[in-house]
């Protein structure tokens, strides 16, 4: 019995000790404690789901669209895939009548050779050109495997900047007409086109 009651007088002791620590901090809790809690991400994402699924508001979602074949190699950032010009996605090569436009050309020929490519088409240019993520079947993209080889500038304004660490030092000084291209600046494709035509 007697050990009952010091047990007794310890938990009550304890309990003391806590309430008056409590009292002394002001009764406060943890500002952390006062924020309202979060929901779980379940909850969350079951806030976020309609509640039934409903036939007359639904869409299929768009088929991708995937040309696969030989590549005829029209320069180097164009191939054309059973009668489909594409367009490689976020590079810019140079033109072939523009400085390394041909080597750019044959360098894109020669990864192409003999192999089924594999394009996933992203869009529909201005020029109404297919745009396309372009693969080797050993799963290379084309168009890092261009600008690695240093005939091709990456093109932020449609890859986002994708490229842009592949590029050699010197792609944008060797491709200046492409870079001009870009930040449009048209007028050093006028004084070039001069320049060769007085040639």
């Amino acid at each position: 019995m007697g050990e009952f009651i010091l047990a007794a007088i310890f938990f009550a002791l304890f309990l003391f000790v806590i309430w008056a620590r409590n009292k002394e901090e002001g009764g406060k809790r943890h500002p952390a404690s006062r924020e309202t809690p979060k929901r779980s991400s379940v909850t969350q994402i079951a806030a976020k789901r309609p509640s039934h699924f409903d036939v007359s508001t639904s869409k299929h979602l768009a088929e991708p669209i995937v040309i696969t074949g030989g590549a005829y190699i029209t320069d180097g950032d164009t191939i054309k895939i059973n009668r489909t010009q594409i367009r490689l996605f976020g590079i810019d090569a140079p033109e072939l009548n523009h400085p390394y436009g041909k080597k750019a050309k044959w360098a894109l020929h020669t990864l192409c050779k003999g192999h089924t490519i594999r394009a996933e088409v992203t869009e529909t240019d201005r020029h109404g050109r297919t745009v396309a993520r372009c693969y080797l079947p050993d799963g290379r993209d084309l168009s890092a495997e261009m600008v690695k080889l240093g005939l091709a500038i990456d093109w932020p304004k449609f890859s986002g900047g994708k490229y842009r660490n592949l590029e050699h030092s010197d792609a944008r000084r060797k491709m200046f007409l492409a870079d001009a291209r870009q930040k449009g600046r048209m007028h050093v494709w006028d004084k070039f086109e001069a320049n060769r035509r007085k040639t």
